[in-house]
């Protein structure tokens, strides 16, 4: 036999079948087909048996490909990928080329499958930089299709199995050294650009670049520092689909301690986020990828929610089509086996319409999850914020709900409180009181509350939250630091900030007494305060003047012994961090 063709697979049902099609269509007859499976969990078995193909066990492309090599009767190998087709007369053209320069090794070129300029552009400008690297270095990948002799591939004993990533320039390096490479000129393979439409070309290429450049010098690239996960191999891990909302930074501080525990918890995981949390995540790190979302309009400390509503309205359209698109061709890849959404809406549609399991956990579901009762004035605010937390999450199989204050629940099969997350520094501090007061707002628009601070020059004040560095006074501003913020936080005497569970939360860690002044109309930040005010922790106003900063002031000791003995202080995250892997299992096992 002259030619057997290689490819490894992972559910690939959706691509696999253009493949086999195309190779049916060739005009050279004298092959053979290997499916080299890692554990499938559609119908790939069931296409590839249906094409007489020969199907062995696979894993990672390396161990797939020599798996297949292993049973392969040609004296030629071709390795393709499982969703790239080929052109008309490509084996012929491969081998004829191939066999004319006497090469012991090549790869083919490649043109998109999916038409349009950037696709085309793309696929042309990696054809080119791929020639000219060839020229410094034997170099390639799996997906431009790699042919080779059989007695090459046992001489330098196939694929390095102990790579997760670069297994294909690796050995492309090792065969050439015993050998000749090249670049074929004349065969074209089309490849699908899914990877291109998920990630995006900029991505791409930032990717390509650093394993490019790291391979160059000899440098081993892994699946982890590029932030893929291919899923294949025969002990699958659980794989999350985690979303959060992006509004502020308490969501995405949280969310980066979960994500982090997550990861080492051995779990596979894609993230969505939105504005500064998709910020903060990206920074920290891989497979983050950016939604649009809702933000709330604020004017003199309020919520202005017709503003608001016209705001979002304006891009939800776009939104719902780009966010929804983008999150389910990743989904659909990915094939996570639950959702874990921090208040994010999308993946609450997500798990809609593709039936994966949501466990939802955040700190607002307080709202709709338990009995509580507030004063009256707050009932129309309450009702609003209540309709928001309907809408934004619907069914979800568990919920858990981060809380420093714990009325009871509506229904405690499903739901359940847990200690708020806090960073680990946080709990590496030691506090002490210091001679200023540490101000935090999530809203620009508290001007009020910085003219009162500067007629109290007796006061010193650190204020976050208007993104400025300046000093105005005995006023301090400064723009985000996570490292200025913790010095800041341990030392201050106080603080004086809005209604966010976070801050509120991480203070209370601290042992430091807190103000509270809600944004109005918020109501989950008013609960917050109210419920501050109730446990004697700080105090609740619904604005601030000098005799209630006074009085708060003057209250500093009886609010910092309150917190002493009756906030529960726990060591680390551990509990909370723990109850969230056995509800993830739980909700997957079921």
């Amino acid at each position: 036999m002259k030619i057997s063709i290689i490819i490894p697979t992972y559910n690939e049902e959706e691509f696999l079948p253009d493949l086999l099609k195309s190779i049916k269509r060739q005009d050279f007859k004298d092959l053979e087909v290997i499916i080299a499976d890692a554990n499938s969990t559609d119908k790939t078995v069931e296409i590839a048996k249906s094409y007489m193909c020969k199907v062995v066990p696979g894993g990672l492309p390396a161990v797939g490909r020599n798996n297949g090599a292993k049973v392969a009767k040609g004296e030629i190998l071709l390795f393709l990928d499982a969703d790239s087709v080929l052109t008309n007369n490509y084996i012929t053209s491969t081998i004829e080329e191939f066999e004319l320069h006497n090469l012991g090794i090549a790869i083919t070129q490649i043109v998109p499958l999916e038409k349009g300029f950037i696709n085309e552009i793309s696929h042309e400008i990696a054809n080119y930089l791929t020639k000219q690297i060839s020229h410094i270095k034997p170099h390639g990948a799996g997906c431009y299709g790699m042919i080779t002799y059989k007695s090459l591939h046992e001489k330098v004993n196939g694929f390095d199995e102990s790579l997760d990533f670069g297994e294909d320039t690796d050995y492309i390096e090792r065969i050439a050294k015993i050998s000749r490479f090249k670049v074929l000129e004349n065969p074209r393979l089309l490849i699908s650009t899914r990877r291109l439409e998920e990630e995006g070309l900029k991505e791409i290429t930032l990717k390509y670049a650093k394993s490019t450049a790291k391979q160059l010098v000899g440098q081993k690239v892994t699946l982890e520092e590029l932030g893929y996960s291919f899923g294949h191999g025969s002990s699958k891990k659980n794989r999350i689909l985690y979303s959060l909302c992006g509004e502020g930074l308490g969501h995405a501080i949280r969310s980066g301690v979960v994500i982090e525990y997550l990861i080492n918890e051995g779990y596979d995981l894609i993230v969505f986020a939105s504005d500064r949390a998709y910020d903060y995540l990206n920074s920290k790190f891989d497979n983050i990828y950016y939604i649009g979302g809702f933000n709330t309009v604020y004017e003199n400390n309020s919520v202005r929610n017709r503003k608001t509503f016209v705001y979002n309205m304006k891009d939800v359209p776009s939104d719902l089509k780009n966010n929804m698109t983008k999150m389910f061709n990743l989904a659909h890849k990915f094939k996570p086996d639950v959702i874990v959404s921090d208040f994010e809406f999308y993946s609450n549609l997500l798990s809609h319409i593709l039936r994966i399991p949501l466990i939802s956990i955040d700190n607002m579901h307080v709202l709709t999850e338990a009995k509580y009762s507030t004063p009256n004035k707050y009932a129309k605010d309450r009702l609003f914020s209540e309709s928001v937390v309907h809408a934004f999450i619907q069914n979800a199989k568990k919920t858990l709900i981060y809380s420093y204050f714990f009325p009871p629940l509506k229904n405690t099969e499903n739901t359940r409180y847990v200690y708020p997350i806090l960073r680990d520094k946080i709990y590496q501090l030691k506090p002490t009181d210091g001679d200023y007061i540490l101000v935090y707002q999530t809203s620009t628009s508290n001007n009020e509350l910085i003219e009162l601070l500067k007629k109290n020059p007796q006061q010193n004040f650190i204020v976050y939250g208007f993104h400025v560095d300046k000093k105005e006074d005995n006023v301090l501003f400064r723009s985000f630091s996570e490292d200025l913020l913790y010095k800041d936080f341990k030392d201050a005497k106080c603080v004086i900030t809005n209604g966010g569970f976070s801050f509120i939360t991480e203070a209370l860690q601290l042992g430091k007494p807190i103000l509270s002044i809600p944004v109005k109309k918020q109501f989950e930040q008013i609960l917050n305060a109210i419920y501050l005010d109730k446990l004697g922790y700080g105090e609740h106003h619904s604005k601030i003047n000098q005799a209630i900063l006074d009085n708060f002031i003057e209250k500093i000791p009886v609010y910092k012994k309150n917190i002493s003995e009756k906030y529960v202080k726990p060591k680390n995250n551990n509990e909370t961090l723990n109850i969230l892997k056995e509800t993830i299992e739980e909700v997957i096992n079921n």
